[in-house]
């Protein structure tokens, strides 16, 4: 099964957190009302200015920061993904009733049991994210994401502990479920409100780097153990290799997020620990609705991409199991190059562009894409390929976009929950839909629907995004940053 199923700072007022830079002046902007969606207009609905006591700066040194919260993310999506790869060795342990069949149900059952907590994760580590601090937010993330990997990893099989066994599976997922819906946003904020001058875009990529990463990386474990180990073995102990492993690494890693900077002031936590629960998303509502837009099209389209298309040359081409998985591989290969180059062109043309050319690009090869995925193994890898690198529009500035629709002591409940709740929506439910639709529905039935979510997507970006305006050219010198 494909790992795809499932990756401004103020002055800190904490021992170790870096004031702001000076002589960085905050971003200003133009005379008149403010652009729907603008993060002026996001200030505007908050009641005032920019909710940190001080400029859009980042901490120093940003690459530290930009590393720690890259492989953090990496490890979090690696853990997320592997158990989809791990489920079909480890589903009779755990579940004895009916067979094998049922056993591989019950155990991806488990695995949906994840996407439901992912908005609760949203909206309480978002909460977190704003009111204690984005470094403290990933933190608490990885912790979690880590415990449910261990117990997974060392929980008895059925056999031993009985029905105690199923119970803690679920948990262990519930458990990563709230991790992974949290780790989005508060990632994604870090990683703009670190970023320096004029490399917003290129900062904002390496959140769509580190769910890949972690993805690949889940994939390549699992084939490995799969090669190098006897189908007993792998059935007997070798699934528990890739979370022991996942969950140890995810404990170090916490040690490297411990010594991040904080990018959120003290000033705009106490301001967001005064607020009510739900009152950013009230008071941000065309925000949260922008942001909703935005996503809609572009996790059905990650979705489909990564398990409904090799699905479809399966099935329809008489495309291996194999040579669907290899297309898919090269595919985000291609994506994980493209993306820092997507980032670095969103630097200099806007983001609100790169977002249009996905969004428009889907709209109209969407349907054509769909269907030559179904034709053969060339077919497929090259609807892969050239629908991956229109995504990475999408995918390099997704967190830039987000966390600029939001004040800054709003962003981690602003994207959290809504991010979360779309994405269970419509892209935890893509290769379902698309797999009824196969049978119920006319051919190209799926791929129009595809095609008109990221048509809707395009008009959120176009109408409702603020017009680009030019990056001010990157900073020179360890210390610059915007």
């Amino acid at each position: 099964m494909k790992a795809g199923l499932s990756a401004g700072a103020g002055t800190g007022d904490g021992p170790g957190q870096a004031s702001a830079p000076a002589g960085v002046e905050p971003r200003g902007r133009a005379d008149g009302p403010a652009a729907p969606g603008s993060p002026d207009a996001a200030r505007d609905t908050a009641g005032g200015p920019e909710t940190d006591a001080g400029p859009e700066g980042a901490p120093a040194p940003g690459r530290r920061n930009l590393v720690a919260a890259t492989v953090g993310n990496a490890l979090e999506w690696y853990d997320w993904n592997v158990y989809a790869l791990m489920a079909p060795f480890f589903a009779t342990k755990f579940f004895v009733a009916g067979g094998v069949g049922t056993a591989l149900m019950s155990s991806l059952a488990v695995f949906a049991v994840g996407f439901v907590a992912r908005p609760v994760g949203g909206l309480v580590m978002g909460v977190i994210s704003d009111r204690r601090g984005r470094r403290t937010a990933m933190l608490v993330s990885i912790a979690l994401m880590a415990a449910g990997s261990l117990i997974i990893g060392l929980t008895p099989d059925y056999g031993t502990v009985g029905v105690l066994a199923p119970v803690l599976l679920v948990t262990a997922r519930l458990v990563q479920g709230l991790s992974a819906g949290g780790e989005f946003a508060a990632a994604a904020a870090y990683l703009v409100e670190s970023a320096p001058t004029g490399r917003k875009g290129l900062y904002s990529s390496f959140l769509y780097i580190g769910n890949l990463a972690g993805t690949l990386l889940a994939s390549g474990l699992g084939a490995l153990l799969a090669l190098l180990l006897e189908h007993d073995a792998m059935q007997s102990w070798g699934w528990r290799i890739p979370f022991i492993v996942g969950g140890v690494a995810a404990l170090v890693l916490g040690v490297l997020r411990r010594g991040m900077d904080e990018t959120l002031g003290g000033e705009a936590r106490r301001a967001a620990a005064r607020d009510g629960l739900f009152a950013p998303l009230r008071r941000n509502a065309r925000a949260v609705l922008t942001l909703c837009g935005l996503t809609a099209g572009a996790t059905v389209v990650y979705y489909t991409w990564i398990v409904g298309l090799p699905a479809r040359a399966t099935a329809e081409a008489g495309v291996s199991r194999g040579h669907a998985l290899l297309a898919t591989t090269l595919a985000q290969l291609a994506l994980l190059a493209a993306l820092p180059a997507a980032g670095m062109l969103a630097d200099r043309i806007g983001p609100r562009r790169m977002v249009m050319v996905f969004a428009g690009g889907f709209a109209v090869a969407g349907v054509p894409l769909h269907a030559l995925a179904g034709v053969s193994f060339g077919g497929l890898l090259t609807a892969e390929i050239t629908g991956l690198l229109l995504f990475s529009g999408y995918g390099a500035t997704a967190a830039l976009v987000m966390a600029e629709l939001f004040p800054r002591g709003a962003r981690g409940t602003g994207i959290g929950l809504p991010y979360a709740a779309t994405v269970a929506a419509f892209g935890g439910t893509a290769p379902y839909v698309g797999l009824w639709a196969s049978d119920h529905a006319p051919d190209m039935a799926f791929p129009a629907y595809v095609a008109v979510l990221c048509a809707v997507t395009f008009l959120v970006a176009r109408f409702r995004l603020a017009p680009d305006r030019p990056a001010p050219p990157p900073a020179r010198g360890p210390h610059a940053r915007g």
